[in-house]
């Protein structure tokens, strides 16, 4: 039996136009535009753009749903000529590709987000085909923000359960990532599928929004003793190997045999960072690398803050991630955060 290779990567295209600003404004107040950029932007189109950017050596291949307009002819484009397979990337005729204008504040790189949900959000079942793929992993993101995916079934399950059961059935390793949105909807939407994940990738609200768990402070600063407890409790729901919680000083990682452990973020100098879009991302693509390559989970923590560290270089998603050996070295150039 031929060795399973590559990493196939299901989810969210979009276009981000991304718009530097000099403040946040409160409503009817007006700020400066400084600059602005348009790039990937989405799980799968960032994961898999970042993945050839750190030089993975393995077959990219994407599925998803684009519309039939300019935008959906970029990005097919696009990923042709990285080398990233299109097979399973549709046009949907009378649908938007998804853009989302990004909003982010130059002094400290948060960014505010105004989404259309465009073709994302008819992404379903029958679109993925695992069974003519040899990839060795599957990625799927963002749960809660494909609306077809989040949907419930009338067992109670949703449709993204069924979509990584459905990959887990064919060989594949799975992972997920999740949207930071303001619901309450991530028990609903998140919960059903954690038994068909085996890598999980979060940030400390998310998991606290899962688990009930108060993960960040009353002053907004995550708490490393509550994310491990949520990361554990996220285990004991059904994750079947490692909830990754990242957060801007570090991540954590916890496991089936609850091991924990603790990789701090790159100290990059504040004038350094350009913006944070698709760090997050660019941090999963450095991590999928390394289970790819069946590396220790350390390893891969490593290359995953690097990735993400590299990637603030540029207002864009992508743009300022280099080749995996480059962005290791950010760690000897800057150190790691105390």
């Amino acid at each position: 039996m031929a060795m399973r290779n590559g990493i196939l990567v299901g989810g969210n295209w979009i276009i981000d136009q991304v718009k530097v600003v000099d403040a946040f404004p409160e409503e009817e107040k007006l700020v400066n535009i400084l600059s602005e950029y348009s790039s990937n932007g989405g799980s799968a189109y960032n994961i898999l753009k970042g993945l050839v950017k750190l030089n993975a050596g393995f077959p990219l291949n994407g599925v998803g749903l684009v519309g039939d307009d300019d935008r959906g002819t970029q990005i097919i484009q696009d990923c042709q000529n990285l080398g990233i397979g299109t097979a399973q990337i549709q046009k949907m005729p009378g649908a938007y590709t998804s853009y989302t204008d990004v909003m982010t504040v130059k002094s400290t790189g948060k960014r505010t987000f105004f989404h259309q949900r465009g073709a994302n959000a008819l992404l379903d079942i029958p679109h993925f085909d695992f069974s003519g793929s040899g990839a060795k992993i599957f990625h799927l993101g963002y749960l809660l923000l494909l609306d077809t995916l989040d949907a419930k079934q009338e067992d109670g399950t949703t449709r993204a359960m069924s979509v990584l059961k459905k990959a887990s059935e064919h060989g594949f390793i799975t992972s997920a990532d999740i949207v930071s949105e303001k619901s309450d909807r991530f028990k609903e939407v998140v919960t059903p599928a954690l038994p068909y994940i085996d890598y999980l990738f979060l940030n400390e609200f998310e998991a606290g929004m899962i688990t009930g768990i108060q993960t960040v402070s009353d002053q907004g600063q995550p708490m490393l003793d509550k994310c491990y407890e949520a990361a554990s409790t996220i285990i004991e729901m059904g994750v079947r190997s490692w909830v990754i919680l990242h957060f801007p000083m570090g991540v954590i990682a916890v496991n089936k045999q609850d091991q924990q452990l603790f990789q701090p973020s790159i100290n990059l100098p504040a004038d350094k960072i350009q913006g944070a879009v698709g760090a997050g991302d660019a941090f999963a693509a450095g991590v999928l690398i390394g289970v790819h390559d069946d590396q220790e989970m350390q390893t891969c923590l490593k290359l995953g803050v690097c990735a993400a560290a590299s990637s603030l270089f540029a207002a864009t998603s992508s743009d300022g991630i280099v080749p995996a050996e480059e962005c290791l070295a950010l760690s000897k150039s800057y150190g790691f955060r105390n």
